[in-house]
């Protein structure tokens, strides 16, 4: 067991000379200890890329809130829009949701963390470390994928890989170790071609000899496709949209969608588009055709352009201003 600590402790030192070396050391909520830019970061770089938050999303978001007490108290359209883009909507409403629970003070504990609207495990450890100086690791799909590889674990399991990232952890470092986790796992132990001669972990990596066997691969099934009418209903240039209440795009403008529709010469074809979801695709026909009894909210297209829309309604708009 002496051993085996004495070998952990050389490839923590490893870590932290690889990170000083090679990682992303600039990232802005890197060079910060506000807890909300922190947090902010957390919550967009679930599902999304770094490059994409980082040159879109992340400054833009915190021009228009720059505290987390302002994402509380601005309505959630305005949240929604300045998310517009980003994707996976629920956590837009879960970041407002959290901002007022909290009144725009974060608790710095990750027990309290964890039971905040969309913050899991990971990220409220991740919160608790970064922004507060808590020694825990964290367990994002970078660090779970290295643990996978150097304990030679076959089966997904999340229990045994938050026992094995206390085992592994570094908590005299503990910053500097979760930073250089998710770095190694992004540029190194990657997901199809890891290059294990460059990784500090290769010394005692017991899955190194075939990594892309840990873990096995998930049972992946074809995503179903959903075939829509999407259709835009107009009056004096002004056209209709509802606001959705749907838990996947719950808060954002909408044209209305049916399964099934008639189109007749009274109508007009603006086009069609595909539009791809986490668990399902959609293929989209738009369809224009004129108001025959009052609706509520009509727009013109300056004024839709500060609404909130989800990816596919924007394509649909697009072949509302240009029909191809």
């Amino acid at each position: 067991m002496d051993w085996l600590l004495s070998r952990y402790r050389e490839i923590h030192n490893s870590i932290e000379m690889w990170y000083k070396e090679h990682g992303r050391l600039t990232l802005p909520w890197r060079n910060t200890d506000n807890p909300y830019h922190i947090y902010l970061s957390e919550i967009m770089l679930q599902q999304t890329q770094v490059k994409t938050v980082l040159e879109r999303f992340y400054f833009p978001f915190l021009e228009r809130f720059p505290t987390l007490e302002s994402v509380a108290n601005a309505p959630l359209d305005d949240v929604l829009k300045a998310w517009e883009g980003l994707g996976y909507y629920t956590r837009a409403r879960n970041l407002q949701k959290t901002a007022q629970e909290t009144k725009g003070i974060l608790p710095n504990s990750a027990t309290e963390l964890e039971q905040l609207a969309g913050i899991g495990k990971s990220t409220a450890h991740a919160v608790a470390s970064f922004a507060f100086n808590k020694p825990l690791p964290i367990l994002d799909a970078n660090v779970k994928r290295i643990l996978y590889r150097f304990f030679a674990i076959k089966k997904r399991n999340e229990k045994l890989l938050w026992e094995k990232a206390y085992e592994l952890f570094n908590k005299n470092s503990a910053y500097i170790y979760n930073q250089a986790m998710m770095d190694i796992g992004s540029s190194i132990c990657t997901h199809k071609n890891p290059n294990c001669g460059l990784c500090p972990f290769e010394s005692l990596c017991q899955g190194k000899a075939d990594p892309l066997l840990y873990p096995e691969k998930k049972i992946t099934k074809k995503k179903p496709t959903k075939t829509h009418f999407m259709l835009v209903y107009h009056q004096n240039n002004r056209y209709y949209l509802s606001q959705n209440s749907t838990k996947l795009l719950g808060g954002l403008w909408a044209f209305p969608q049916e399964k099934s529709f008639n189109i007749s010469n009274k109508h007009t074809l603006l086009g069609t588009f595909t539009h791809h979801y986490t668990h399902f695709r959609l293929d989209a026909t738009v369809v224009l055709l004129k108001a025959q009894e009052p609706l509520d909210s009509f727009f013109t297209f300056e004024e839709i352009d500060k609404l909130a829309l989800s990816g596919a309604d924007r394509k649909a708009l697009a072949l509302l201003k240009h029909p191809r």
